[in-house]
């Protein structure tokens, strides 16, 4: 009997294997052809994860590159399906072994039924044996390899490419908590528009995903530089331009602002136990947006109140996972089927 976990997020789909660790970390994504066969119009899948993501913006015209998975929901429960069993073929977990196969999907805070039907529909078309959920903030403390217990609440703020789960919990389950349609995806887009109007530089999504992760600080006085290739807004011509930390550090900051505005407004809620807890434990960082320079000392600033980040703030909601389904306890504790 194998057990995995799945976060399948809306920008990576994360696989953890349980004796294994991580074992899968790609692009939730799918490129798909459309042709005309009999008369009708038919859709021909030509690449998964990794492969797919690198033909956005090269693509042919009759190639469209589909994020089947937005804000936690499965918004093309067809593609997902077949990306999923693309990914546990790779990990060799064929359609055989897949029905002795028990998993554990993470989902955001405060799902709703209906999306987990949906999740349960995909295992179904991947033939998982069996299917159990757990919530973001369970999993991401987890992955910091700290317990939870019943007398000690935790708070948790896990930034995702889309969606920031934000919740403070105990063993008992989540105390408040929220999720928000915020992430490192914003940033992105907020920067293809900032050189546009203000560089007349054109980029697509990789370029500006690549220029947040290469100079993108939230250190005030840092002066990473990169080179960018694009195309002139006005007209259309081959260009590059130097872009340097200082130039997209309000981009970056109107988005983690925000996110803290929200964690702000999670804290206020809180019964006042429960409040100087946290204030005594502080709180845990994790997502992929954290491995950017000054932003976890930045939050710290604003909230005056202790950060916890581990060494793969990426991978912690997936080890979490990994850590529940591998564990009868926790699995009884923080999941459901």
């Amino acid at each position: 009997m194998k057990r995995i976990a799945i976060d399948l997020g809306s920008g990576i789909t994360k696989i953890y294997m349980s004796g294994c660790g991580v074992v899968l970390m790609e692009a939730t994504c799918v490129a798909v052809e459309r042709f005309e066969e009999r008369g009708e119009n038919v859709l021909s899948v030509k690449a998964y994860g990794d492969k797919a993501r690198a033909l956005s913006g090269r693509a042919a015209v009759n190639t469209r590159i589909v994020n089947p998975v937005f804000e936690g929901d499965i918004i093309h429960e067809n593609l997902a399906a077949a990306l999923l069993a693309h990914f546990l073929e790779k990990i060799e977990i064929t359609p055989k072994k897949a029905k002795r196969t028990e998993a554990v999907f993470i989902l955001p805070c405060g799902v709703k039924e209906e999306i987990k039907q949906k999740y349960l529909r995909i295992a179904e078309d991947c033939n998982i044996g069996a299917v159990y959920f757990t919530q973001t903030p369970f999993a991401s403390v987890l992955g910091h390899n700290v317990g939870v217990s019943e007398s000690t609440p935790m708070f948790t703020v896990d930034i995702g490419h889309s969606l920031t789960n934000i919740a403070a919990i105990s063993q008992d389950g989540i105390i408040s908590g929220l999720s928000v349609n915020l992430g490192g995806g914003n940033i992105d887009v907020h920067i293809i528009d900032e050189l546009a109007e203000n560089f007349n530089l054109k980029i697509g999504a990789l370029t500006a995903e690549k220029l947040k992760n290469t100079v993108g600080s939230l250190l005030e006085d840092d002066n990473k530089i990169t080179v960018i290739e694009g195309r002139e807004v006005s007209g259309g011509a081959p260009a590059s331009i130097a872009v340097s930390s200082g130039q997209i550090y309000g981009v970056i900051t109107t988005y983690v602002d925000k996110i803290i505005e929200y964690i702000v407004f999670v804290m206020q809620k809180l019964p006042a136990e429960v409040a100087s807890g946290v204030m005594r434990g502080g709180v845990y960082l994790s997502g992929g947006l954290l491995k950017m320079d000054g932003l976890a000392e930045y939050i710290q600033s604003k909230l005056k109140i202790q950060v916890n980040v581990s060494e793969e703030p990426q991978l912690c909601s997936v080890i979490g996972g990994g850590a529940i389904i591998s564990n009868d306890s926790l699995l009884e504790n923080f999941a459901t089927s």
